[in-house]
């Protein structure tokens, strides 16, 4: 099975990939001449760089597989290792989360935001949940957001400062594009942390260098930066792994479509309705 993400309804339409599809989960059926650590039976999740998920079978280079423990299911491996290592990097490398931080989560129902949630709470911090519609509040607060603001544009300035008694957030997670970018800025507080990401989704922001406010620090985190190496990918994803296996991680599945249905899975997560993961089964 195949996880669906947003950045590859924009990579179908600007037909950079034949066959879309960054991650997935299923069972080793062979290996190839030298590989060693896997054999056929094994239950593995993948992340790739040349996509090809959305597929019945695929070929991939051992590097780019890890092992599922048998403590985690299925449809939460094949949902976890783009998001789940987005999140884990934003919340442990770009700003690492202390107790007593308070973040704002962008877009915080969906599945890199109730992710990114989680893994903060797990670290001790306070999150204030930004959505987009009124009927995704119930699924931020689920994931254990503990304010959450429907939002569009800029109106979650003033109450996020009022929620901060006008101190702002440790650090926001923006990656809702430009639209958003400025008020992010407005709402940290001195030596916060901004971490934007997802260019793909939304226009890219521009800033001047003098603009950037109270001593703020500005990153862009690629995952491909956190997985460097697959002992690197390994170890971040048997982290992820073990939050899943405390229970202090839950991946909530939004959606279960037939591969055929690729289409309607992408029109979905397009329409901005959608809240947790989907998944394609062939």
């Amino acid at each position: 099975m195949a996880g669906v993400n947003f950045f590859e309804t924009a990579l179908r339409r600007q037909a950079l990939v034949e066959v879309p599809g960054a991650e997935g989960a299923g069972v080793v059926a062979e290996t190839g001449e030298g590989v060693h650590g896997f054999a056929p039976g094994d239950r593995v999740a993948w992340l790739t760089n040349s996509h090809g998920s959305y597929a019945e079978q695929i070929v991939l280079p051992a590097d780019g597989v890890v092992p599922v423990p048998d403590a985690v299911d299925d449809e939460t491996a094949a949902a976890l290792l783009v998001q789940g290592l987005s999140a884990h990097h934003f919340a442990t490398v770009s700003h690492p989360v202390r107790p007593g931080d308070v973040a704002l989560v962008h877009a915080a129902a969906g599945g890199v935001g109730m992710l990114l949630t989680q893994i903060v709470k797990a670290r001790g911090g306070t999150v204030i949940g930004l959505v987009s519609r009124p009927e995704k509040v119930g699924s931020a607060a689920d994931a254990g957001a503990d304010h959450v603001l429907v939002s569009t544009g800029d109106a979650f300035v003033e109450p996020v400062r009022e929620l901060t008694g006008g101190e702002g957030v440790h650090v926001v997670f923006d990656g809702a594009g430009a639209t958003t970018f400025a008020a992010s800025l407005r709402v940290l507080r001195t030596h916060g942390t901004m971490v934007f990401y997802g260019p793909l989704i939304g226009d890219v922001p521009t800033i001047a260098m003098n603009d950037i406010p109270r001593s703020t620090r500005l990153t862009y985190p690629v995952t491909e930066d956190h997985v460097r190496t697959p002992e690197e990918l390994r170890a971040r994803t048997a982290e992820l792994f073990a939050l899943v296996e405390r229970g202090e991680l839950i991946v909530r599945i939004g959606g279960r479509y037939p591969l055929a249905e690729a289409a309607k899975a992408h029109a979905d997560i397009e329409s901005r309705t959608t809240t947790g993961k989907l998944l394609l089964f062939p």
